[in-house]
């Protein structure tokens, strides 16, 4: 286990409330964001981030209200600023006091008090640089992974994506020359969030299903999160049969089912093939966890758009020809909607079928086997005999 209690640091619900309140699209959830995000700023003492956020945060030029700001308590910033100020201060002294009368772990247990203290309070930079600094003074293995994933966790915090792979990279090289258990696994979730952000569900979908059952990182997400994560990656990218083994069936994710039943109706009508129910709960999860989660977010219209194809070819490949009129009864959609739906998906070569409109049929196209090897072996067979001309050119 970790030598150190891993502190949460920075509080990474912070920015996805910022996200929440500055998203015009999602004012229900306003009032209770940004409450929950004067709440985080106060209790962690955010003197830089509330004068950055409350910069940043400010009427739209067209003044338009539904854009939703965080005024600007001119007494909160100053009572911030001046709490930062004394605990700088007296971190400061206890540093010149450990240098001149203390050994080298007393002084890097104080810098890691001070970098701990910055990054906990949003500024970015001096957090960066104390980290770092931290990070050169500090000499065992698990203390050093450590501030690397914190370093991370900043990256994620601000949205720093160079960061996130620079820093999971050294954390990564770190483990392997002897990191413990508990810190190989919450790089795990680390690297899944950071995979799922980029829009690598599959990836992401391994790591998360990997670490479900010995998910300890509660310092950058929530366990019910992390499981929401888990199935929304692996109903993409799993086949039927390890959709079922792996995520019906885990006990971890039937704990938090009853929470997120969204989640269960769609793995569930997806398994079971009731397509229309599937349909329903897609739109249920781009409304109530897609748009309001900002890693999510950016990738939801992909998400729905891949999610709908997945379905369509399962109902497909069980047929080898359907009326339009039956497929747009299985997902409940118009018969308009599907003939369109489908049709662009056929054109763009994401579903094997063709639709036949004068007697209403889509009939299945499953591709060659025969005539894919024959591709292969021709490309690979070009690649060859280029491969063996530059060769002779160096040759002769």
């Amino acid at each position: 286990m970790a030598e150190e209690v891993v502190l949460p640091i920075p509080n990474l619900t912070v920015p996805q409330n910022l996200y929440v309140l500055s998203n015009p699209a999602l004012k229900h959830l306003h009032d209770k964001a940004r409450k929950d995000l004067l709440e985080a700023i106060k209790a962690d003492e955010m003197g830089p981030y509330y004068r950055s956020v409350t910069s940043a945060l400010a009427p739209s030029a067209s003044g338009s209200s539904g854009t939703a700001t965080l005024e600007l308590d001119q007494s909160l910033l100053e009572s911030l600023e001046k709490a930062n100020q004394e605990e700088l201060k007296r971190l400061d002294e206890r540093l010149e006091a450990a240098e001149k009368t203390e050994g080298e772990t007393e002084i890097s247990d104080t810098l890691k008090q001070k970098a701990n203290y910055l990054t906990k309070i949003g500024d970015k930079d001096r957090a960066l640089e104390a980290q770092k600094l931290a990070l050169e003074k500090t000499a065992g293995l698990g203390s050093r992974i450590d501030i690397v994933l914190t370093i991370v966790r900043i990256g994620f915090f601000f949205s720093d994506t160079t960061l996130v792979t620079d820093y999971m990279a050294k954390a990564e090289k770190l483990i392997d020359e002897g990191g413990d258990w508990d810190r190989r696994n919450r790089l795990k979730v680390y690297r899944a969030l950071h995979f799922i952000s980029i829009r690598q569900f599959k990836r992401a979908a391994d790591l998360f299903l990997d670490a479900l059952s010995t998910f300890t990182a509660l310092e950058v997400i929530s366990f019910n999160d992390f499981v929401a994560m888990s199935v929304i990656s692996g109903a993409l990218s799993l086949g039927r049969v390890d959709l079922k083994k792996k995520v019906i069936s885990a006990p971890e994710v039937n704990q938090v089912i009853p929470d997120l039943p969204v989640l269960g109706d769609l793995v569930k009508n997806l398994y079971e093939c009731h397509y229309d129910k599937f349909f329903v709960a897609l739109a249920s999860l781009e409304q109530t966890f897609l748009i309001p989660s900002r890693i999510l977010q950016p990738h939801a219209r992909y998400y729905v758009r891949e999610m709908r194809i997945l379905a369509y070819a399962q109902l497909l490949e069980s047929y080898r020809s359907l009326t339009l009129e039956s497929l747009a009864r299985a997902f409940g959609v118009t018969v308009e909607f599907i003939d369109s739906e489908i049709a662009r998906f056929i054109a763009n070569g994401r579903l094997h079928a063709r639709i036949d409109r004068v007697n209403g049929i889509v009939e299945t196209t499953r591709p060659s086997l025969k005539a894919a090897q024959y591709d292969t072996v021709v490309r690979k067979g070009d690649l060859l005999l280029n491969d063996v001309q530059r060769l002779s050119k160096v040759l002769y």
